[in-house]
């Protein structure tokens, strides 16, 4: 079944890395993430999409919320998640080539446990891609959805950061 409003967000684990090396500049070893513990009291705006470098994903989606980030929190919202069926490292890294790293969090669900307990797997193993997340957007409002914006395939109308701004107004 999938996520709705008023669900309390599902916990589960994710990944999240934040450092690089200083050498090798390869991103340093993950930390887990309790969904719950870090949704709690806070106001969160979400988005997930199929994985990161993705044309959609690194063109439109992850530069929307960089741009509007300043207005989103001015509405209201403490943090904003990116999150993919990618590992840690993946993520990292392309948050540090979007210029985004520590704006948004990029965060991991490497084997798609947290997008199958929302109820927004997409299967693209015929594409090559393995099992991935549905694009969305979701306002997480203390562990609790108020919104949720569920793309149809190949469309990114309402998943954007200009409909969680309007959303939030």
């Amino acid at each position: 079944m999938t996520i709705k409003a008023g669900d309390r967000i599902p916990d589960g684990s994710l990944s999240e890395s934040t450092e690089f090396d200083s050498g090798t500049q390869c991103a340093m070893p993950p930390k887990e993430v309790k969904v719950g513990d870090a949704a709690r009291g806070k106001k969160i705006a979400i988005f997930g999409l199929p994985g990161a470098y993705t044309p959609t994903c690194s063109a439109k989606h992850v530069p929307g919320y960089l741009s509007s980030r300043d207005k989103l929190l001015a509405k209201g919202v403490h943090e904003i998640w990116c999150v993919a069926v990618n590992d840690a490292y993946v993520m990292a890294h392309w948050g540090r080539d979007q210029k985004a790293l520590g704006k948004i969090r990029f965060l991991g669900d490497g084997s798609a446990a947290w997008t199958k307990a929302l109820g927004l797997a997409v299967d693209l193993t015929a594409r090559g891609m393995g099992v991935r997340m549905q694009r969305f957007s979701m306002l997480v409002d203390d562990g609790v959805v108020r919104q949720v914006n569920v793309e149809a395939p190949g469309k990114f109308e309402v998943s954007d950061a200009e409909t969680m701004l309007k959303q939030l107004a």
